[in-house]
C-alpha cells in the first residue's frame, strides 16, 4: 500500500506491449500500402478499360486551364466581332505610354528604330526594312492592327506572342500611336499655352 491508500498500477507484460506495437505497425503500413498501390499507367501505355485502348485521355470539350479563360476577345486578340479593334480595351494612362515606350525600345526599335521610321540597327546591317509607321496606310490602320501583328507576325516580322504578354502588346500599340502623332503633329495640335511659347509670345 502506498501513502494515501492508493495502489501502484502494475506494469503491462512485455509480450503484450510487443504484440500491441506489432498490431499498430501492421495497421499503419497496411493503410500506406493501399494508398501507394493506386492503379496507374505509363505514358502511352495501352489500356483495355477504354474503348479506344488509350490510357491517355483527351481533355473534355470546353476545358480551360485555370487562369487561361480568355473571354475578352478584344484584349486577347485585338479584334472585336472578328474585325480589328478600333479602340483600346484598357484605360489610356501616362503609365501605359511609359510601359509601351520601354517595351517598344526593347523589342521593336532594333528593326523599326526609336521613331518608328523603319531604319533600326538590324536593318542597317542587312535585315529587310519594315514600312515606316508614318505612312498613310499605317497611320490610318486601326490600333488592333498593331496588336495583331505583334501577336501573329506579318511578312518578314515574326510573332512576339511568347515574348510580349497581351497587356504589353496594347502598351506598345498605344506608344506607336503616340509616335505617329509626334511625327505628324501640327501647331494646331499643341495646347494654347504651349503654342504661345512656341510662337515666341508671352502667356
Amino acid at each position: 500500500m502506498a501513502e494515501g491508500g492508493g495502489k501502484h498500477n502494475a506494469p503491462l507484460p512485455v509480450a503484450y506491449c510487443l504484440l500491441l506495437s506489432a498490431f499498430c505497425f501492421l495497421v499503419v503500413t497496411g493503410c500506406r500500402q493501399q494508398m501507394a498501390d493506386q492503379p496507374s499507367y505509363r505514358p502511352l501505355q495501352q489500356s483495355t478499360f477504354f474503348g479506344d485502348d488509350r490510357s491517355a485521355r483527351p481533355l473534355p470539350p470546353g476545358t480551360v486551364a485555370q487562369g487561361q479563360l480568355k473571354a475578352d476577345e478584344r484584349f486577347y486578340t485585338g479584334k472585336s466581332g472578328g474585325a480589328l479593334a478600333t479602340s483600346l480595351p484598357v484605360p489610356l494612362t501616362r503609365e501605359l505610354l511609359a510601359r509601351g515606350q520601354e517595351r517598344f525600345n526593347i523589342f521593336c526599335s532594333p528593326c523599326h528604330d526609336r521613331t518608328g521610321s523603319g531604319d533600326g540597327m538590324v536593318v542597317q546591317r542587312g535585315y529587310r526594312r519594315p514600312p515606316s509607321y508614318h505612312i498613310d496606310r499605317l497611320r490610318q490602320a486601326p490600333i488592333g492592327h498593331f496588336f495583331d501583328v505583334i501577336t501573329n507576325g506579318f511578312g518578314a516580322m515574326p510573332d512576339y506572342a511568347a515574348q510580349v504578354p497581351p497587356a504589353d502588346r496594347w502598351a506598345i500599340a498605344t506608344y506607336i500611336r503616340a509616335l505617329q502623332l509626334s511625327q505628324n503633329a501640327t501647331l494646331a495640335d499643341v495646347p494654347p499655352e504651349a503654342r504661345r511659347q512656341l510662337e515666341g509670345k508671352k502667356p
